[in-house]
């Protein structure tokens, strides 16, 4: 067996020798095992190694640090720990600090938000987003509605350039008029990794692009020296599990300069008068950080990144993509005693170069129907599994998924709903979601023997019921 260093790193390790990641899994992650958990969440949350927490509380417990706004020595600490994370995030996506700024913010959502509530979208832009999308990127259409600009959706769970260029080719555009593209780079419903060929594609006709790269991140390689979007959003805690609380925006510092935030507050301005009611705002990445920084957790972020990269986000991927094809594989196995399929899943059934470690399914009775998803959720729960149910904040793949025609869509719209059942009848929907299993660093072929024993002997050849259950929480 394989003896990790400091870092996390195996030396002499590779993706064939699955030892090594057994060792982490015992080393950092321990925990689980010890405590009897099956971990399937990792799409809504990676999980703290141990070594990062403690030495985060060896940082903080054996030094000063102060607010970085100041130049006291409890600042300056604080500054240059902050410093190292900007270059630490830089060096993990290969981008040149002279074409690209980090600002960092509590997570992804922050870092869309600063997007859309700074992008200068006026009556002739655009913002062309792929319908399959996490909430916090459909929150954008508010912002340019609000200024006039023009929306629209690509529709398809697997959008393929075609699909794409008919939304941007009729409506090239001349860059002062504002056009961007949103979209992610694996979605967080299905897995499917969207092709990061788009972002040429999309600045070509005149668009900027925002990729999310949330759920992408954690188990696939970014290079930005290759890829070259406007903005980049991705929350640290999905990728190494601590600190949770931090997200960073990655800018082209071009795209930056375009942006022009409609507020200010303590750190982001040079100069303020009340009296007079004007401001300066800062000319770089302090621009857009709110307030103080989460200074004592931004090292937490240098330190994953050492951790995460001394494994090597090669052997990461890899990892993870055999584990995504022995659940597929399991899942393709998995039928009643008269031969019809146990689940159905969401998105590509093999594994393979277009989608991630994230798997959305359906488990369905023996009389075909669909197993509600809350039902699932409290049969995991007693098993000891966490996994997650319901759209996963991404509405618009649960309607491409459930076919919902739009007609049906806009009548929801004009009613008063009382109650998720009224919603789901008016919607003509089995179940309010699907199950999502999502695969990480900590993950073990165990865990998936874990789910595929659960899900056959708790619904193999049984007829699906709802009776007595709650609510579950909405999208």
């Amino acid at each position: 067996m394989d003896t990790a260093d400091a870092t996390g790193h195996i030396p002499g390790g590779g993706a064939e020798e699955p030892d090594g990641f057994a060792e982490l899994r015992e080393r950092e992650f321990g925990y689980l095992d010890e405590g009897g958990h099956t971990y399937l969440d990792h799409t809504g949350a990676g999980l703290p190694p141990r070594s990062l927490v403690m030495g985060s509380a060896r940082r903080i417990t054996g030094g000063l640090f102060g607010n970085p706004h100041s130049e006291s020595p409890a600042s300056r600490a604080s500054g240059l720990l902050l410093a190292e994370a900007r270059q630490a995030v830089l060096r993990h996506f290969n981008a040149d600090p002279d074409d690209y700024a980090v600002i960092f913010t509590p997570n992804a959502t922050g870092a869309l938000r600063l997007v859309g509530e700074a992008y200068p979208f006026t009556r002739d832009s655009r913002l062309v987003m792929s319908l399959d999308n996490h909430n916090s990127v459909n929150g954008l259409r508010e912002y340019a509605r609000a200024r006039g600009a023009t929306t629209l959706y690509v529709p398809g769970l697997h959008i393929d350039e075609g699909r794409l260029l008919a939304a941007l080719a009729p409506h090239r555009l001349r860059r002062r008029a504002g056009g961007l593209l949103a979209y992610p780079a694996q979605s967080n419903f299905t897995g499917v990794q969207h092709s990061l060929d788009w972002i040429e594609t999309a600045r070509a006709h005149g668009y900027d692009v925002l990729l999310d790269a949330a759920a992408f991140a954690p188990t696939n390689a970014l290079d930005l020296s290759r890829h070259r979007p406007d903005f980049t959003a991705v929350s640290w805690y999905k990728v190494f599990g601590h600190p949770t609380g931090i997200g960073s925006l990655i800018a082209r510092r071009t795209a930056l300069a375009r942006l022009r935030r409609p507020w200010f507050s303590g750190g982001t301005i040079y100069a303020v008068s009340a009296q007079a009611q004007w401001h300066v705002l800062a000319t770089d990445e302090a621009a857009f950080e709110d307030g103080t920084v989460n200074f004592l957790s931004l090292p937490d972020v240098t330190a994953g990144l050492a951790w995460i990269d001394g494994i090597g986000m090669d052997r990461v991927h890899a990892h993870v993509a055999a584990l995504t094809d022995q659940l597929l594989t399991g899942l393709r196995a998995l039928t009643h005693s008269d031969g019809s399929p146990l689940v159905r899943v969401y998105g590509p059934d093999r594994a393979g170069a277009d989608r991630g470690g994230t798997v959305a399914l359906n488990v369905l009775g023996a009389d075909g129907r669909i197993v509600d998803e809350r039902v699932v959720t409290r049969d995991s729960a007693a098993h000891g599994i966490s996994l997650r149910t319901g759209c996963f904040c991404n509405p618009g793949a649960g309607e491409e998924a459930f076919a919902l025609p739009l007609n049906r869509l806009r009548s929801a719209a004009r009613r008063q709903l009382g109650s998720l059942e009224e919603y789901l009848e008016l919607l003509r929907l089995p179940t309010a979601g699907a199950v999502r299993v999502s695969l990480g660093v900590s993950s073990q072929p165990r865990d998936i023997e874990t789910f595929l024993t659960f899900v056959t002997k708790t619904y193999r050849d049984r007829v699906p019921g709802v009776t007595g259950l709650a609510a579950r929480e909405g999208c």
